[in-house]
């Protein structure tokens, strides 16, 4: 069981990691479509197989920066938008908590690519969608080669790039996307 100690430090954790300016808030929607152009043009010239897994998929929310540290406590936090036929049509935010053995901080850009539209729907429905094991991890690298059947089977597949920093791992597991007004 947690300890009110242990979530009030967890709160806190992940609050002051929102409070941190990662480049993406303060100048509302403008800002975050400009970090995901850049982010988008990035993953598209740096893993050319990328562009092909985005005209396959129904909708993709890039993440153009997150956050993350932790020392015990941990957490993460960014702001992106959902691209349908390549135009905004939602903004959201990304936060995570978690306890455990960690030490360090660093930056992440991820993209998530909608392949059905049952995922792409009940993302968009939901008031708070949190990833869970469901989702199909694959490297940039793997974004060309990402067949056929793959992206019939996987309604989502994440791809986490351009990390910098330490920290061990960068997973989407556990992270909760929220839809904003920016």
């Amino acid at each position: 069981m947690i300890s009110r100690r242990t979530l009030i430090g967890s709160a806190g954790a992940t609050l002051a990691l929102a409070a941190c300016g990662n480049g993406v808030g303060g100048n509302g929607a403008a800002m975050i479509d400009a970090r995901v152009d850049e982010t988008r043009n990035y993953l598209f010239n740096r893993y050319p197989g990328t562009r092909d897994l985005a005209a396959k998929s129904l909708g993709v929310l890039y993440m153009p920066l997150v956050t993350e540290a932790g020392f015990g406590i941990g957490g993460a936090f960014g702001r992106g938008a959902l691209r349908i036929n390549d135009a905004t049509v939602d903004y959201y935010s990304a936060a995570k908590a978690s306890i455990g053995l960690q030490i360090g901080a660093q930056q992440y850009a991820h993209a998530l690519f909608f392949m059905t539209q049952e995922a792409l729907t009940q993302f968009r429905g939901a008031a708070g969608w949190a990833a869970s094991a469901d989702l199909k991890y694959a490297t940039p690298d793997q974004g060309g080669s990402i067949g056929k059947e793959t992206t019939e089977i996987d309604p989502v597949i994440a791809l986490v790039f351009g990390q910098s920093g330490l920290i061990a791992g960068a997973t989407l597991s556990g992270t909760k996307y929220t839809r904003i007004i920016p």
